[in-house]
C-alpha cells in the first residue's frame, strides 16, 4: 500500500520535472506582478512612493511652517491659532489615512518577492535538471569516445601483426 503512494508521488513528480522542461520557466516578475494590479493598489503604490520621499518630508515641513507661521502674525486672521489644535487634526488624519495605504503597497511589495523567490527557485531546479541530464550525455559520450579509443588500438595493434 505503501509503494503505491511513493509510486503516485513518484509519478506526479515526473509529471511537474517534465512540465518544467517543456516551459520557458525564467519570467520578469515585475510584469507579471503588474498585471495583477488595481487601479487602487497602483495608486496606493504612488501615495506610498511620495510619502517615502525626502521631497515630501521637506516640503510637508515647510507647509506645516507656513501653517503655524500664519496663524501666529497678528496681521492675518487666525483661524487655528496656538496650540493649533486643527493642525493636529489634520496631521492626525493624514497619518492615520497614510499608514494603512503603505500597509497595503508593502504587502503587495511582499506578494511580488514570493514570486520572485518561486520563481528563483524553478529557474534553479531546472538548471540543476539540465546540469544533471548533461552531466549524463557527456559521461555517455566519454565512454563511447574510450570505447571507440580500445576498436581503434585494436585495429592497429592487428594491422601491425602479419
Amino acid at each position: 500500500m505503501e509503494e503505491r503512494g511513493v509510486g503516485k508521488r513518484l509519478h506526479n513528480l515526473e509529471i511537474q520535472v517534465a512540465e518544467l522542461l517543456r516551459r520557458r520557466t525564467a519570467r520578469d516578475v515585475n510584469v507579471v506582478h503588474a498585471e495583477g494590479l488595481t487601479l487602487g493598489d497602483r495608486m496606493a503604490d504612488s501615495l506610498a512612493d511620495l510619502a517615502g520621499s525626502w521631497r515630501f518630508i521637506g516640503s510637508f515641513l515647510v507647509l506645516i511652517a507656513i501653517w503655524m507661521a500664519l496663524n501666529l502674525v497678528a496681521a492675518f486672521h487666525h483661524w487655528d491659532p496656538y496650540p493649533f489644535i486643527l493642525l493636529n487634526l489634520v496631521l492626525s488624519c493624514v497619518a492615520a489615512l497614510q499608514a494603512p495605504v503603505i500597509m497595503m503597497s508593502q504587502k503587495r511589495l511582499e506578494a511580488r518577492d514570493r514570486l520572485r523567490a518561486e520563481n528563483d527557485f524553478e529557474v534553479n531546479i531546472k538548471a540543476e535538471l539540465l546540469l544533471e541530464h548533461l552531466t549524463e550525455e557527456v559521461e555517455i559520450l566519454k565512454r563511447g569516445l574510450v570505447s571507440l579509443g580500445a576498436r581503434i588500438d585494436e585495429d592497429e595493434g592487428a594491422s601491425e601483426r602479419p
